[in-house]
Parts: C-alpha cells; sequence; structure tokens
C-alpha cells in the first residue's frame, strides 16, 4: 500500500523552555491519538519528527502510525532552520519511496515546520534548494508559534504559512485538532481512490488559526531572554527564562523595551548542549533589566544569578567562596549588595 508520509519539523530553541515545550508536547500525543482512531489513517500514515535548535536532527525516522510514539522533545540553544530543511531534504530523499517502472512510489509527503523564533544560522542556500527542487514533491505548512517567529523567511519557504498564539495550552490544541483533522481527510481520500485534496487552510481559519499575509513583518526577537547556568554542587545545568513586560509606571510603553520579568528557572540534562549551536550569542543583557531571581532548581541555593569571572552562571548561597562549576575558579562572593553586571544571553 502506498503511504502518506507526514514529517514534523519542530523548534526546540531555548525560548520554548517551560510551558511551550510541555504543550508542544501533549499537542504531538493528541494528534497521533486522534489520528489511531481513524482506520484509513492507521493504513496509510507514516510520521517522522524532526527537532532542531542550534543543532538540527531526526529524532524519530518514518514509521507507521501504530507504532509511532511521540519521543521526549530535546531543547538547545540557538534555531538552525536552514540545518533543519537540509535534513528534512535529506529524510525527503532518503525515506519517501520513489515511483519506479515497477512499483508506485509514496504519496506527496506533507510536512508541518514549527517554529516560535528567528533563524540564527544561515538559510538561503537551504530555502533555494527546497524550492528548486523540493516544494513541488512536498507539501510543507508552516506555524509560527507567538509573536516573534520571522514569517517573512517563511513565507520564501512556502505561501501557506499559519500563525498559532503564544504556545499555550489552547493554541497548541487547535493546531492539534486541525492536523488530526486534515491529515484524516487527506487519508480518507486516498483510502477512496481520489487524488490527494492537500491540507485545507480554510479548516485552520476555522478553529482561529490565521493564515500570515504577504508582507507581515517579523519583529524583532527581543520578547524573551534566556541564560544559562549550572549548580555549584551538582554541577547540573539550569536554564532560566524571562519574558519582554511593560516598564511600571507608563514610560516604558510595550513590551520589548529592555524590562524582563522572571518567567522561571528550568533544569537541563547535558544533552541540552548537544542540540546548542557553539559559540553562543554575542548579546548581552543587563542585570538590572530583570526582575526576579530564582532559588537553584537543582539544589535550592539562595540565587541562581552568580557570576563567575569565566563570564558564566552559577549558583550561590551566600557570601563565601565557592567553585566554579564551569571553570573550577575559586570565587569569593560578597552580598552583592545590588551591584550589576552584563550577562551573555542564549540565542534564543
Amino acid at each position: 500500500m502506498r503511504r502518506l508520509p507526514i514529517f514534523f519539523v519542530l523548534d526546540v530553541s531555548e525560548s520554548m523552555a517551560g510551558e511551550p515545550l510541555v504543550q508542544l508536547q501533549a499537542a504531538m500525543e493528541s494528534i497521533v491519538e486522534q489520528l489511531r482512531q481513524d482506520p484509513n489513517a492507521l493504513e496509510t500514515v507514516y510520521i517522522s519528527v524532526i527537532a532542531f535548535a542550534g543543532k538540527a536532527g531526526m529524532v524519530v525516522p518514518l514509521v507507521e502510525l501504530m507504532s509511532f510514539y511521540p519521543p521526549r522533545l530535546p531543547l538547545g540553544g540557538g534555531t538552525a532552520l536552514g540545518e533543519a530543511l537540509d535534513e528534512l531534504m535529506t529524510r525527503i530523499e532518503v525515506d519517501v519511496k520513489k515511483t519506479t517502472p515497477d512499483r508506485r512510489g509514496d504519496w506527496e509527503p506533507v510536512v508541518y515546520l514549527l517554529t516560535d523564533g528567528r533563524p540564527t544560522d544561515r538559510t538561503e542556500a537551504a530555502i533555494r534548494r527546497w524550492r528548486q527542487q523540493y516544494a513541488s514533491r512536498a507539501h510543507l505548512i508552516a506555524v509560527t508559534l507567538g509573536g516573534a517567529a520571522d514569517a517573512r523567511i517563511l513565507k520564501q519557504l512556502t505561501d501557506d504559512v499559519v500563525a498559532l498564539g503564544a504556545g499555550g495550552d489552547d493554541d497548541l490544541s487547535r493546531f492539534a485538532r486541525w492536523v488530526s483533522a486534515s491529515v484524516a481527510a487527506q487519508s480518507q481520500a486516498l483510502d477512496m481512490g481520489q487524488s490527494a485534496p492537500g491540507i485545507s487552510l480554510a479548516k485552520a481559519e476555522e478553529v482561529g488559526i490565521s493564515l500570515v499575509k504577504d508582507g507581515d513583518a517579523a519583529p524583532v526577537d527581543d520578547q524573551v531572554v534566556v541564560f544559562t547556568g549550572r549548580c555549584h554542587r551538582s554541577r547540573k545545568p539550569y536554564l532560566l527564562k524571562y519574558n519582554a513586560i511593560s516598564v511600571p509606571g507608563g514610560f516604558g510603553g510595550p513590551a520589548g523595551q529592555g524590562v524582563y520579568g522572571l518567567e522561571g528557572a528550568y533544569p537541563l540534562s547535558e544533552t541540552y548542549f548537544e542540540w546548542s549551536a557553539e559559540g553562543g550569542s554575542a548579546s548581552t543583557v543587563s542585570s538590572d533589566q530583570l526582575e526576579g531571581v530564582p532559588p537553584c532548581p537543582h539544589c535550592a541555593a539562595a540565587t541562581s544569578f552568580a557570576m563567575c569571572r569565566c563570564g558564566r552562571l552559577m549558583c550561590c548561597n551566600g557570601p563565601g567562596v565557592q567553585t566554579c562549576p564551569w571553570c573550577d575558579a575559586s570565587i569569593e562572593f560578597g552580598d552583592g549588595g545590588g551591584s550589576r553586571f552584563d550577562i551573555g544571553r542564549g540565542q534564543g
């Protein structure tokens, strides 16, 4: 039987930390659960997942729907969209069966590319290659999550760009319902011997997912800042995430004017660095632009925002000498005293 390949290309960059990543995981589980209730989808649908942060990679190969289980999504620093497109094109070339004189190949693949930020790598060559060699062989739908995704870049890939909200429960639930219904309709048409109808963007609007029009400008991605630190006791990494807020008193204007409120502190595993771009970001943020300092998510030390001479963050439990978990230097911390410092932010 001819297969209907579905590729999910998912942004797992730092700015997705916390609730957005949890909800994206839940959305993938919901899509699979709903599709498994459709007998046509069970016979035709095959799913693959590609993730990208500072680096891109396949996390689930193309497998039949019944054998697919949503993976635990990684997290990393950076948004390597160009590398993700290269990985997608490789998987289409290798995994999608072509028509030969002896057999009919797979149906045209459907690709859902979801991102919440601006690319941090070069995308020109990958976009050009996609348009020249693959755009006519697959249907790519780009989905922006939140207000900082670069719709102009995505419009170079496909005319089919839709916008979700900021990644809350309702946003990604609507995304899951739309994807499930669209894929089910596609597989039903194929089972009835009809030509593939394509994914309905009109149905996306029906569930509150808006179409992105030509010329929609992407804002500067300055709505989220993230920092990476390590626990001074366990040396385990963690991520601090701050969201842009309005300056109290009304003189700061809209969100994104340089003041950020704490969203949360999230423990990381070492795989975070495997998915992160080398070199990091050259941008810095002053500590006096930040509101809220959480305890260490690993050891509950009083602050997770102490900085070593090497320029990296660590946790600290008050004045005294501690060993930096990054460079092993002995650092003597005072009481803080309101001193400010600049710290390198993540790439988002």
